[in-house]
């Protein structure tokens, strides 16, 4: 999807920042020891590929996607950023478990990244999915975070969400709450993280779904209702390079994106994909529709169907940061900051709190909520009763 992906291109460039900061990322990466955990996915990946490209004398990969890790290696070794042979190794680990903090404790790191997340408002269900998604993003924070006290490294970078501002949905609640986590250590070691767009057609997206019932000639369904910022694999990867090294300990890091001018429809990303792939689209009514549609006597043409968003945690659109937060968009050319208090924040009493809710047997996902808004005060969850599972 090069092609298409050049849209999102227009959008924004990070060229510049990564230009007039080349010595900088070139000092702070070179000969240093990373460790990446999440590096399969789409932004995880991207971020690594940038990393290489500072030549770094030591990378290890860890993610519980073993397939996923294995590509990633063939892609890395197909292309030349390992050919200068630095020290690489990845692991199908999963960052909560016993065998991570081996991995952890098995050398000094320079360079502490996390990608490991829930990223979908889509794990947001019922009670123990949503035990999942926090046991992820929360607890997995606080873990990482107490093994980086014990051994600091030089930038600790975690990624998080345009979700995190003004929340409506757990996932995003649950970012927030870990860049409160974060920025708790921030006197301790530099510490760093950034929110951002959606990546178009990365893995498991709505976009990357679209690849996917095209090659099976399934129709296409999406809300005609929702925009979203955009930014493509590489560039994700980009800002979460500058986020990582630019700055001070504590800076929340977004891409200057306006609200008005580049939210884009999904409705028009979807009509432009199936123009650009050949086909005139035929707008349907129902799924049941949608999914009747003789291909056989349409072959230019394909189904699709658009629907009013009505599911748990959905908002219309995006926006990376409050009027109540302290923000800075003139210091770079493509990114902008939040500048952050002090926080106290207690992991003991956080992780007690959850657990006193997961291992009730009477508690609901809603009690799970109760406690996220302890600490997250401005989560304004949205509870329709549905959620996306039980769409297209």
């Amino acid at each position: 999807m090069k092609q298409f992906e050049k849209a999102f291109y227009k959008k924004i460039s990070f060229d510049r920042d990564i230009a007039e900061s080349k010595n900088i990322l070139l000092n702070k990466i070179c000969d240093q020891n990373i460790l990446v955990i999440g590096g399969a996915g789409t932004i995880g990946s991207s971020y690594i590929k940038q990393i290489l490209k500072h030549k770094p004398s030591k990378i290890t990969v860890v993610d519980i996607n073993e397939n996923g890790l294995t590509e990633l290696t063939r892609d890395l070794r197909s292309s030349n950023l390992l050919d200068y042979s630095p020290e690489y190794i990845t692991y199908p680990v999963n960052l909560l478990s016993d065998t991570f903090d081996k991995i952890f404790n098995s050398d000094t790191w320079q360079v502490v990244a996390n990608f490991s997340a829930h990223k979908h408002v889509r794990s947001e269900k019922d009670k123990i999915s949503v035990e999942a998604l926090i046991k992820n993003n929360v607890y997995g924070a606080i873990k990482l975070l107490n093994l980086c006290e014990l051994n600091p490294p030089k930038y600790f970078f975690s990624v998080s969400t345009d979700k995190a501002a003004n929340p409506v949905n757990i996932m995003g609640a649950s970012k927030s709450l870990m860049e409160k986590l974060i920025l708790s250590k921030k006197d301790y070691f530099r510490v760093s993280t950034a929110r951002f767009a959606n990546v178009a057609f990365s893995n498991g997206s709505l976009l990357d779904g679209f690849i996917y019932r095209l090659n099976k000639k399934q129709p296409l369904s999406c809300p005609d209702d929702i925009k979203r910022f955009f930014v493509t694999p590489e560039q994700s990867g980009q800002i979460c390079l500058l986020a990582t090294f630019l700055g001070e300990s504590g800076n929340i890091f977004f891409p200057k994106l306006d609200f008005h001018n580049d939210q884009i429809y999904f409705k028009e990303i979807a009509l432009d994909f199936l123009k650009e792939n050949g086909y005139q689209p035929v707008l349907v009514h129902s799924e049941k529709e949608a999914k009747e549609f003789n291909f056989d006597n349409n072959p230019k043409k394909y189904p699709i169907y658009f629907f009013k968003t009505d599911t748990s945690g959905e908002k219309i659109y995006e926006e990376f940061y409050t009027e109540e937060e302290d923000y800075e968009i003139n210091t770079y050319d493509s990114l902008g900051f939040i500048n952050t208090p002090e926080i106290k924040i207690s992991f003991e009493d956080i992780q007690a709190d959850f657990e006193s809710v997961f291992n009730n047997p009477n508690s609901q996902k809603s009690d799970i909520v109760t406690v996220i808004k302890k600490y997250v005060p401005d989560f304004m969850h949205i509870e329709t009763g549905k959620h996306l599972d039980q769409k297209m």
